[in-house]
């Protein structure tokens, strides 16, 4: 039994030190702005590990890889240098679209080992996914406005937290949460809400109600945080407004 349990733990440990040793891509930015005024945008992945890989990349809806998307992205596949890096440019198709709102895709970026040194190695593709946002010109306010616009609202007797997004952006939020004193009452980690998209959360600890205080922390183009906060309305719905941090 112990000896059963040593050898569990030895290939776990060796699992993780393997991960870690191939985790070695990192990308030049943490979400990618694809304004339609440009015919394409780039982002760069370094290779940080000491030997080469294979780097494979592609786009799509979030729900499955081949969830056919508008745009491209080249290389799709290519071989990358230990410590080197490369240029990604991703296109769109022209077409396929709303040019009334923004639409979000994903891009995923695959490491890929190129060699196995010795037997019995186990090779991990370690995969890193950002979102595209897509931004047609001439969208109807300012993109830095839609996390200020959002309406919220208590449903099922203070049970519940309602959220409309009537702006043209996505809004992608972090630490949603009720501020009563001496408790930080989290209601959702982190969530992105689409433009026209309403979306209701169970409250995890006791109720909200008119008065209550909450906060949420929302992800800025440049993938910064910038905290906003409100007080529930009875009956009507209520908007946020950028706050500074404690």
């Amino acid at each position: 039994m112990y000896k059963s349990t040593l050898k569990v733990l030895a290939g776990a440990l060796s699992i993780l030190c393997l991960s870690n040793a191939q985790a070695g891509i990192t990308l030049g930015a943490t979400r990618m702005i694809f304004d339609a005024k440009n015919k394409e945008e780039n982002i760069t992945v370094r290779n940080e590990g000491n030997k080469p890989i294979l780097l494979q990349s592609w786009l799509d809806d979030g729900q499955k890889d081949d969830g056919a998307v508008p745009f491209a992205v080249t290389p799709p596949l290519t071989k990358m240098a230990a410590n080197g890096q490369q240029l990604l440019r991703v296109l769109y198709k022209g077409a396929g679209l709303p040019q009334d709102r923004e639409s979000v895709v994903w891009l995923s970026v695959q490491e890929i080992p190129t060699s196995v040194e010795g037997k019995n190695t186990l090779q991990i593709a370690v995969r890193q996914k950002i979102k595209v946002f897509y931004r047609p010109a001439d969208l109807v306010g300012e993109v830095k406005d839609a996390p200020g616009s959002l309406q919220w609202q208590l449903e099922k007797g203070g049970k519940a937290l309602s959220v409309y997004n009537p702006s043209v952006y996505h809004v992608s939020m972090v630490q949603l949460m009720g501020e009563k004193p001496g408790d930080d009452n989290l209601i959702a980690e982190r969530f992105m809400i689409s433009p026209g998209e309403r979306k209701s959360f169970d409250v995890k600890n006791g109720s909200l109600n008119v008065g209550s205080e909450f906060s949420f922390r929302s992800i800025n183009d440049w993938g910064g945080q910038e905290l906003y906060r409100t007080t529930l309305q009875s009956a009507s719905s209520t908007t946020a407004k950028r706050s500074e941090a404690k």
